[in-house]
């Protein structure tokens, strides 16, 4: 199979190709290998280092990995009344189906997964450093072209759809853009400027992207998911508290907390400091946690703390649609969204019918991610064979309506940490995010809209303009907002509570409100349920 070539035009870079997947995580490079394996000539750009970047690198995972037969069905009843009913079985059976078929595969290329107690590949964890690494090798081995340290700051496209994107060179400050047939975002959620491990570049770039180019978006409101963190740390791996004791403020145990202890643990810290202490892990639980996740702890042996012995204190941080469910709205599950030639896999695209109105957390995000890769760079590949015939005959433009050169910035205009902050004191306090009401949700959506108000919109020139690095942290700070903007709102039309949406002012889940609430729009924000007429919300 033939390899994209790179054409250097004065100090630009150009790229003809047949797939372009933008992100280097667990989704992108699954997607990146399928559409190569189906024929395609692939380009994918990181915008860090491909293996290193992203919230899977530098940690371990779970992964939801059952097997088919009965074990399988029941888990699935077990996932569906955990919801609530308010995801699909079909959608669950399927993306187990691949992934598990997926992690197989690894084992047989020889993985290094642990062994089980008959001695087999235990596929229900992957070490993170390890995985991302071997999937470097394997990317790189079956020719598709990586560009590290190359953001895409957004697409290109015309009347047939999407036909590539624009970006920037980090380590020379050189533009470049890509002509394609087809585009997979796999660029991660947005973690609303919160700092836990590997979310520094996960601002929420490709949701941006996807809605500049006319795609709807859905599930916004499940933005509000927050981590159990070691205080003054940026470890939000929850599954070391599995065998926490949690202690209010006044030193009282707070009893079993269940699945949702965030709920409790919220609800303690707005009264006073809560602290835990990792004491019901047997001795040899602790070796295994300490070996299975080493990074996990080197905050505590830096506190020269020990967790299974000594009370510590814990904060709550959120992880936005990182942890969250909403994003890109999926039409098939060949990942196809609103828009010809875009496609989406992992945190930026929609998980709803996977995990409801709950977290995916570890194990179901991570097989989500290998799954929609799959998908999404199978669905990407054969479409770009499609119109290989026509490809080199459009002329994409970009599509991009704010933040794309700081020379086009008006004088008044919000500096990109300027934005950054104001988006972080209303996405991350437990008072306004965790809990929210309907008074807070105006507040916050009349003060982010008269931000975003206040922010440069690309005139024809700008969007003609070649990206800059100044460029990539305005349109960073841009799409934070963006995002921020469209979870508000559809918090504010969602009139109810369930999963990590909790209205105070409506504390009940109600079975006959909208199973699902969809936004579109970027300078005007509109919400609606399924099938319903859009509507601004109030």
């Amino acid at each position: 199979m033939a390899r994209a070539k790179p054409i250097r035009r004065g100090d630009a870079l150009e790229f003809v190709a047949d797939v372009l997947v933008i992100g280097g995580g667990p989704a992108g490079v699954w997607a990146a290998l399928t559409a190569r394996a189906s024929g395609c000539e692939v380009i994918l750009v990181d915008k860090g280092f491909l293996g290193a970047s992203g919230a899977t690198a530098p940690t371990n995972t779970e992964t939801w990995a059952v097997p088919p037969g009965a074990s399988r069905h029941a888990a699935i009843e077990r996932h569906i009344a955990k919801t609530r009913g308010i995801c699909d079985a079909g959608h669950v059976d399927e993306i187990l189906d691949r992934a598990y078929d997926a992690l197989n595969r690894l084992a047989g290329l020889s993985y290094p997964f642990p062994a089980d107690a008959g001695g087999r590949p235990y596929v229900g964890n992957l070490r993170g450093p390890d995985y991302m690494r071997f999937m470097r090798k394997r990317v790189i081995g079956a020719g598709v072209q990586v560009f590290d340290h190359h953001p895409a700051v957004c697409l290109l496209g015309d009347e047939d759809g999407v036909g590539g994107a624009h970006g920037v060179d980090r380590q020379l400050g050189t533009p470049w853009s890509a002509r394609v047939s087809t585009v997979v975002l796999a660029s991660g959620g947005c973690a609303f400027g919160e700092r836990f491990i590997g979310s520094t570049g996960l601002t929420g770039d490709g949701l941006l992207m996807a809605a500049e180019a006319g795609a709807i978006l859905t599930g916004m409101e499940m933005s509000s998911q927050y981590a159990v963190t070691p205080a003054g740390t940026s470890l939000n791996k929850g599954m070391p508290f599995r065998f926490a004791t949690f202690f209010d403020a006044d030193g009282n145990e707070m009893g079993e907390l269940g699945d949702d202890r965030q709920v409790t643990i919220a609800a303690a810290m707005l009264k006073g400091p809560v602290f835990a202490r990792l004491d019901k892990a047997s001795i040899g639980e602790r070796d295994l946690l300490r070996r299975g996740q080493p990074n996990c702890f080197l905050p505590y042996d830096r506190m020269a703390i020990d967790p299974f012995r000594e009370k510590f204190e814990i904060t709550l941080r959120c992880e936005g649609t990182v942890r969250g469910a909403g994003g890109i709205r999926l039409t098939s599950n060949r990942c196809d969204t609103d828009v010809p030639g875009l496609y989406a896999a992992g945190d930026v695209a929609n998980r709803q019918d996977l995990v409801g109105a709950i977290t995916g957390g570890g194990g179901p995000n991570s097989t989500w991610a290998i799954a929609s890769g799959i998908m999404a760079g199978q669905a990407a590949g054969d479409e770009a064979r499609r119109k290989r015939p026509t490809r080199d005959h459009r002329s994409p433009a970009i599509l991009a309506t704010t933040a794309m050169r700081s020379a086009h910035l008006k004088s008044s205009s919000p500096a990109p940490a300027e934005i950054v902050t104001a988006v972080r004191a209303h996405m991350l306090p437990l008072a306004s995010n965790f809990y929210r009401t309907g008074q807070g949700l105006g507040r916050s959506s009349v003060a982010l809209d008269e931000l975003w108000s206040g922010m440069a919109h690309g005139d024809r020139d700008a969007r003609r303009s070649a990206a800059t690095t100044d460029t990539v942290k305005q349109r960073e700070a841009a799409a934070m907002l963006a995002c921020a903007r469209w979870a508000i709102s559809s918090a504010v039309v969602r009139r109810d509570s369930r999963g990590m949406h909790r209205r105070t002012d409506f504390p009940e889940f109600q079975k006959d409100a909208p199973r699902r609430l969809h936004v579109k729009g970027v300078d005007t924000v509109v919400v609606s349920n399924d099938g319903a007429t859009w509507s601004a919300p109030r």
